[in-house]
């Protein structure tokens, strides 16, 4: 079960915004709110409340569909931040000139999936290799650890030796 959130036109630029959510990408909800309560950066509010809207989503649809859910098994599948519009005003500048103020907006997503516990298949051991073939193994990797190039370096000495003479 996936559910996303979506925040548009937060006032912050996305540049500033995207280095917070890196660190929460591919994480647990859990440690997602740990890292964001924690953080110092402005954005992690805006983000936290993304995430927490996202984990709500998810709980309804789990009750509209009569599914239970554990919200400590969530984990944050999607996380980007997108340019939003730039808002443009002007700020007075010397000899009555004008200077642009660009104020960057960013649009926040956030997808939150279940994991499902994948039931471990016990694993049998590797099946033992006959003698031979392990000796074969050993001659091949020794073959290919000495370079290649040996035979060549001798010609281009006994060349360089014919040269002076």
């Amino acid at each position: 079960m996936e559910a996303r959130a979506i925040q548009r036109t937060v006032r912050q630029s996305a540049r500033k915004m995207r280095l917070v959510i890196d660190q929460i990408r591919g994480r647990a909800v859990p440690e997602a709110y740990a890292i964001l309560r924690f953080s110092k950066k402005l954005a992690a509010q805006q983000i936290h409340k993304v995430l927490k809207s996202a984990v709500a989503n998810a709980e309804q649809q789990a009750l509209r569909q009569n599914q239970s859910l554990d919200v400590d098994r969530l984990r944050v599948r999607y996380a980007v931040v997108n340019e939003g519009p730039t808002l443009k005003r002007f700020t007075a500048a010397a000899m009555g000139r004008a200077t642009p103020i660009m104020k960057r907006t960013s649009h926040v997503e956030i997808h939150v999936a279940a994991t499902e516990a994948a039931p471990a298949a016990p694993q049998a051991p590797p099946a033992a290799k006959p003698a031979k073939a392990e000796a074969k193994e050993k001659k091949v990797s020794k073959a290919a650890a000495k370079p290649a190039s040996r035979g060549k370096k001798k010609a281009l000495a006994g060349a360089k030796s014919r040269r002076k003479e």
